[in-house]
């Protein structure tokens, strides 16, 4: 048998797009270029979605309360956000980088992986599809991406953001252990604040510090925590990337109100715009739903939530609006009007977008245009998907 040839060593990279939010801003209003910008809700419960570089040096960052960020930095712009704009360059984005490679996996609206492996003709051939990549980026959308080329999707994720803003690192084959060795040991994005606290505690604060630990001392201290912990500080990471992404396992949407709502009718109106976009997510995810759950926060912080099984897989927005509101109804009766800061619903235990039809849904199929039906019901939120992907979300609004 003929021997295969050499094994090329794995490059992946991470793209992440810097201060998106805010950069997206200043494309359509050039005069905010070089002014601390806050991208987030003004109200009383406002939260900071995006932060420039300028507002970061006066303390303000995202999910921070808007009132905090505004003491800290005054003489901030605060924009409002506007979610389908940024979606809209997301997708340019993600475009860019599936032209560079087939295999990409979005990480969020404004990051990615993207498998390097064998492209290129040449040692460097990764390092050049990356500075085409954030060439086109910069060029034809008009914001800065900043980028790292590691052996493992987890080193690639920490140089990234070590290489902001608008920066590109590449680490050599073999290099990744020893570039993370230095930093500290929050950096990895499994360690949270409880674990490093942990790690702290027994006079670990730097990645080659866990890195240097026992595999066994870890997993009787830490559990499975710790032995991903050993593999993650050495920079071994086999997990692939995922052309396309990852399966979607639940789709959901939730506000926080400005002033607390005590009124049921309002409740409701939130939970149909919830389910306006919960509904577009499954159907563009080719996803089904057999739970949807309801998910309320009194005035007082308590949270609680109910979920409903349905007899039928959905994705309309009508059947989730009235699974939702069957929800609202039964908690709101024994609450005693307590009031409400926050709503969401969700949708989980997804399967494909195939159903067994029974004769009841060919019947109601036949009647559509007569009489309301599951059937019409899904007919219609296509055609509204349709309409608002060619000329925007604010084309179409459902009536009360």
């Amino acid at each position: 048998m003929p021997r295969s040839g050499p094994q090329l060593p794995q490059r992946i990279a991470h793209f992440d797009l810097d201060s998106f939010f805010v950069a997206v801003e200043r494309v359509d209003d050039p005069a905010l270029r070089g002014l601390p910008v806050l991208v987030g809700g003004r109200g009383g419960r406002g939260v900071v979605a995006s932060a420039s570089y300028e507002a970061r040096r006066f303390g303000c960052h995202s999910a921070q309360p808007m009132a905090q960020a505004l003491r800290l930095c005054p003489q901030a712009v605060v924009m409002p956000p506007r979610f389908e704009r940024y979606r809209a360059v997301s997708r340019a984005f993600h475009a860019i980088l599936r032209d560079v490679s087939p295999v990409v996996e979005s990480g969020g609206i404004d990051e990615a992986y993207v498998d390097l492996t064998g492209v290129g003709l040449d040692a460097g051939g990764a390092l050049a599809a990356a500075q085409r990549a954030r060439k086109r980026v910069h060029g034809e959308l008009g914001v800065s991406v900043s980028a790292c080329i590691a052996g493992s999707r987890t080193v690639a994720k920490v140089g990234s953001d070590r290489a902001k803003p608008d920066g590109l690192i590449e680490l050599p084959p073999g290099g990744d252990a020893a570039f993370l060795a230095p930093l500290p040991v929050r950096d990895l994005p499994m360690v949270g604040p409880k674990l490093a606290e942990r790690l702290h505690a027994v006079g670990v604060r730097t990645i080659g510090e866990a890195a240097a630990l026992d595999a066994r001392w870890l997993e009787a201290r830490f559990g499975q925590s710790g032995l991903l912990l050993h593999e993650r500080a050495r920079g071994i990471d086999p997990t692939p990337v995922h052309a396309g992404g990852r399966d979607v396992k639940s789709v959901s949407r939730e506000v926080t109100f400005g002033t607390d709502v005590t009124e049921l009718d309002e409740l409701r109106r939130a939970l149909h715009r919830h389910a306006e976009r919960v509904g577009a997510d499954l159907r563009h995810a080719g996803r089904r739903a057999r739970t949807v759950t309801l998910k309320l926060r009194w005035s007082d912080f308590e949270t609680v939530t109910r979920s409903r099984t349905l007899e039928r897989p959905c994705e309309s927005t009508a059947a989730l609006a009235q699974a939702g509101c069957a929800l609202l109804d039964m908690l709101w009766r024994g609450s005693g009007r307590r009031p409400v800061r926050l709503i969401g619903l969700g949708a989980s235990n997804l399967v494909e977008d195939s159903v067994q039809l029974g004769f009841a849904d060919l019947a109601a199929g036949e009647r559509a245009a007569t009489r309301r039906s599951p059937l019409r019901d899904e007919r219609l939120d296509r055609a509204v998907d349709a309409i608002r992907a060619r000329f925007g979300e604010d084309a179409l609004s459902r009536g009360a």
